[in-house]
Order: C-alpha cells, then sequence, then structure tokens
C-alpha cells in the first residue's frame, strides 16, 4: 500500500483539566512534512486557548497553500508524535506500507493515539480502538511486580494488545526496548492506555535490553547508576529509578497526579522547537540552545543546566546526545522548563557505535567544533552578566565534575565503566578549572 493513498485529516487533542478537547487539524499533502495546519476556530476563541506547541501560538492563521509554492511544511512538533522503535515497525506492518520517512505523519496519524506528552490524534484513538475490538481483553485484572518480572504470558498479551502501537513499544517476548506501565491505587500495574485517568497512581517507562549480548545488559544495568549520578550532581532528575533483572523502571515525568487527578505535561523536544524536521540529524549545541531559550522560564538557569547536562555526557561517555534527547515541559503551576534528564547511559558501549551527533559548533566559526567552554559561552545570546553568571555556575560544577570517579563508584557504576571514563572526566575537570 502506497503512503499518498492514505492521506487523512487529523484532528490534534489537547488534555486540559482532565478532558480532551480538539484544538487544531493538520492534513498532509504533497511532498514529504508537508500539508495544511490549523488551529480550529472553537478552540481560538475559546477560554484562554493553550498552545499544542512552544513554538506554534494560537492564531486563526491558516498554514500550508501558497498560491506560488504549494503546500508549506507542517509544524515540526508533529514529528514528536510519530511513533518510533520496534512499535514503529509493527505499526507499519499492520498498514501494509513501507517503513520510511516518507510514512512519518500517516504513522503519527494511526500510532499517536497516548504519545509522551499532553496531545493525541483522533485518528489514532479510532485506529486504536479498532484494534482493541479486534482483540477483545475484558477488563484486565492488574499484575503484580512478579508477574511482570517473570514475564508472565497473560501480562505479555496485556501489553500487547494495549501497548504495541505507541510510540516506541512493545513488550511482546521482550521484543522491543521499552514500554508504558501505570500503577493503580493498590500499585497493580497495567498497560499505561489501559486504565482509566482515574484509576492512576504512578507511571512508569520501563526499558529492556537493546539485545542479548552482554554489554546491552552492561548498559540498561548502568543508566541506573548514571541517574543517580545525574541526580548527586545537582541535575535535574524524575526520580528513582528501579532495576528489576533485565528491566529498568524510570519514573515518568509527563505525567503528575495530585487531589485535582491526572495531569498529562506538555512535553516537546529540542528537535521541534528548533524547526528540526528530520529524525538523527545532527544539530549544533547553540542552535538547540537558541531554540529553548526563549520559552523557558529562567533561561540563564535552564542553560547552565543544559551544559551541566553535556559536560556528564561527555565525561560519561554518553554518545546518544540527539536532539530528540532534551526536551521541555511546561508543569501545571505554568512554570516552563527543561525536562528531568533521559536516555543517560554509558553509550559508547553500544555495538551498534552510537557517535557523538551533536556539539558545540558554531556559525562565526565555520562549523568547526569548539571545546573551551569560555569561548563557548562567549557565544552565547546572552547580556555579559548573564554570561558571567553561566560561568560561575560551571566553576562551581567544576568541584563536582573532578569526583566524578568517587560519585560514580557511590552510586554503583560498573568499575569497568568508571576506569573507561576516567580520560574523559580528567579531560572536562581540566576545561573547567580554566573558566
Amino acid at each position: 500500500m502506497s503512503v499518498s493513498s492514505n492521506i487523512m485529516r487529523s484532528i490534534i487533542e489537547i488534555h486540559q483539566n482532565g478532558n480532551w478537547i480538539p484544538a487544531a487539524e493538520f492534513v498532509p499533502a504533497g511532498a514529504r512534512y508537508c500539508g495544511t495546519f490549523g488551529y480550529l476556530p472553537d478552540y481560538v476563541f475559546g477560554d484562554a486557548p493553550t498552545p499544542i506547541s512552544f513554538a506554534q501560538p494560537v492564531s486563526m492563521e491558516y498554514y500550508g497553500i501558497d498560491i506560488d509554492k504549494g503546500y508549506q511544511p507542517l509544524p515540526a512538533f508533529l514529528l514528536d508524535l510519530v511513533p518510533q522503535g520496534r512499535g514503529r515497525t509493527y505499526l507499519a506492518r499492520e498498514l501494509g506500507i513501507a517503513d520510511g520517512d516518507d510514512a512519518d505523519l500517516l504513522l503519527a496519524q494511526h500510532g499517536a493515539f497516548n504519545p509522551i506528552g499532553n496531545l493525541r490524534l483522533n485518528t489514532a484513538v479510532e485506529f486504536y480502538e479498532s484494534h482493541k475490538k479486534e482483540h477483545p481483553e475484558g477488563n484486565p485484572p492488574g499484575y503484580a511486580i512478579e508477574d511482570i518480572a517473570a514475564r508472565q504470558s497473560a501480562f505479555l498479551e496485556h501489553i500487547w494488545l494495549h501497548a504495541m502501537l505507541t510510540a516506541g513499544t512493545t513488550g511482546v517476548q521482550g521484543a522491543a526496548p521499552k514500554f508504558l506501565l501505570t500503577q493503580n491505587h493498590d500499585g497493580l500495574w497495567f498497560a499505561d492506555a489501559a486504565l482509566p485517568d482515574a484509576d492512576q497512581a504512578r507511571h512508569w517507562l520501563v526499558k529492556l535490553p537493546r539485545g542479548s549480548h552482554e554489554t546491552d545488559y552492561a548498559v540498561l544495568r548502568n543508566e541506573a547508576a548514571y541517574l543517580r549520578v545525574a541526580q548527586h550532581c545537582g541535575l535535574r532528575v524524575a526520580g528513582e529509578p528501579m532495576l528489576l533483572r533485565d528491566m529498568l523502571f524510570a519514573p515518568r515525568f509527563d505525567r503528575a497526579v495530585d487531589q485535582a487527578g491526572l495531569h498529562r505535561l506538555s512535553q516537546e523536544t529540542l528537535a521541534s522547537l528548533a524547526g528540526i524536521r528530520a529524525f538523527g540529524v545532527p544539530v549544533p549545541l547553540f542552535e538547540l540552545v537558541r531554540a529553548f531559550q526563549p520559552h523557558v522560564d529562567d533561561p540563564v538557569g535552564e542553560i547552565v543546566e543544559f551544559i551541566r547536562r553535556d559536560i556528564l555526557n561527555m565525561a560519561m561517555r554518553n554518545t546518544d546526545n540527539h536532539a530528540r534527547n532534551t526536551s521541555v515541559q511546561r508543569l501545571p503551576d505554568g512554570r516552563v522548563q527543561l525536562t528531568p534528564v533521559y536516555d543517560f547511559a554509558p553509550m559508547y558501549l553500544d555495538r551498534e557505535f552510537v557517535v557523538r551527533g551533536c556539539k558545540w559548533r558554531h556559525e562565526r566559526h565555520h562549523g568547526r567544533e569548539l571545546v573551551e567552554w569560555n569561548d563557548i559561552v562567549d557565544l552565547l545570546t546572552l547580556s555579559e552578566d548573564d554570561k558571567e553568571s553561566v560561568r560561575a555556575g560551571l566553576r562551581y560544577f567544576a568541584k563536582t565534575v573532578a569526583t566524578l570517579p568517587a560519585i560514580m563508584q557511590d552510586c554503583g557504576v560498573d568499575d569497568f565503566v568508571i576506569d573507561d571514563c576516567k580520560p574523559t572526566i580528567a579531560e572536562q575537570a581540566e576545561r573547567l578549572n580554566r573558566v
């Protein structure tokens, strides 16, 4: 089946005050990632409408049709809704389409029924409901942690039904690296989409090893320890991860539960904010800073947070630093900030040779990578006083980086990983001492 034969209109719904509200629409057309997009009038003139993207203000302007140029590129945030991983492969097979870049938006239109963040697509919800009718389950009883650890068959079937179509998720026979689970108020576990909002108490992202090689297990095992290191170093972390056999349970930070109920928090990748309409594209880190800087409440503090994360990435050899591995979120009180750290692990161990894609490159230096923090801070779009505040934050952080081997050991990082990282830790400590 060709992608072009599946063109359809999708309504973008946003979760507000416990309800899903139609907010905007888009129709893919013409070339890849092109089409028409606009907010719905009822939403624009409703009660204090919130933008569905930090880069897409609410207005009555309708995008996409230009008399001279034809269809124009759709907003980049739509790519945040595209399924990835083995779930993407499964969905493409279900739709009978070839999996490639040209299929991205069609996959979102069928798979974004419960993605990360506070948006969904009505077409994906309809597809999911039809999927459930074809595979009736009844009311799932909920599962104990022992059922999950043992890959109990009923639990796997439950995950397959509810999680196979979500972004990057599938749980059948450990076939894919991650899936979403939710606990009810009694502590029982369910696939995220299977539990009504009122029954949800805690939310988790569960990761499995990429494969069966020892390095796959080492990466996953040390990711839990790496998150503890990040927390010890003062970075923003969602909560304590939990390692259970060959599964890493990480608390989700796009969900919050309080007395008012469940909040789905808006979340948008830096790739989206930078207008990147592709996956795996190396983006200069300066460009990513410029992308989030206008939207966060404390630009200087968030830039310091961002740079500290990059320092730890380099010191601890997390080479997987692509533009979708950092996001911005809006909290229930309205504050906008970088999300907690995620995908922080010793990826230098990965057998697929994951390289560091995003570097400090600047047009003034003809794209050459900069490594000295004074030079990097000088090129930030900040006042001189704010630049000095960033430098002060880095000087303070130098004391932490100098003691990273001991911190890593205390947090449970494997000894061989610590030894592998000692040269890069020393290199970063020396650079910080020159600030």
